[in-house]
């Protein structure tokens, strides 16, 4: 006979795990990790925004795997500290991403995050934990002084959520359907 534990797993709603066109993820984050180099050299104050972040949020939300999201942060976290010249040390964005594209692989299988405000909502916490990070990471393996939770960081997290509802909305559009 049956157990009543698992007669309840089948009440659970199911979450479409979304497919995409050949070559979107790559050519979405190589066109995220080009902008981000160039732009801000023109455009300083583009430097508050982190495309490759947004590129891993929401393609992790999406597939909704945490071992590809986990790989994708990796990936395009190396990339864009090796774009980022002297600044940045090899491995930051790295350590970084690849958590924040774990989780929200994680996350995406259990939440539906279509909405519009959800997008905003989950995108300005995992910036400011992807942030914290990144923090983190200067602090104690770098020895390097920096502050916890500015007023700046939550302005460009915010920043980010607002940009990042009007990228998902476009990335949406490479889905298969």
């Amino acid at each position: 006979m049956m157990n009543d534990a698992f007669d309840l797993r089948l009440a659970e709603t199911h979450i479409e795990v979304h497919k995409f066109r050949s070559g979107a993820i790559v050519g979405s984050a190589l066109f995220a990790l080009m902008l981000q180099a160039f732009v801000p050299v023109y455009i300083p104050k583009f430097s508050v925004l982190d495309l490759p972040l947004l590129i891993v949020i929401y393609f992790g939300l999406s597939r909704r795997n945490p071992s590809t999201g986990l790989l994708l942060g990796m990936v395009v976290g190396l990339l864009q500290d090796s774009l980022s010249g002297p600044v940045v040390p090899l491995g930051l964005y790295g350590i970084a991403k690849t958590i924040i594209g774990y989780l929200a692989s994680s996350i995406g299988a259990r939440l539906d995050t279509e909405h519009p405000a959800a997008r905003f909502a989950t995108t300005m916490i995992f910036f400011v934990v992807h942030q914290g990070f990144v923090t983190l990471t200067r602090r104690v393996l770098l020895a390097e002084p920096e502050p916890w939770f500015t007023l700046k960081l939550l302005i460009a997290a915010a920043l980010n959520a607002i940009v990042a509802v009007l990228v998902f909305a476009l990335l949406d559009r490479l889905r298969r359907s």
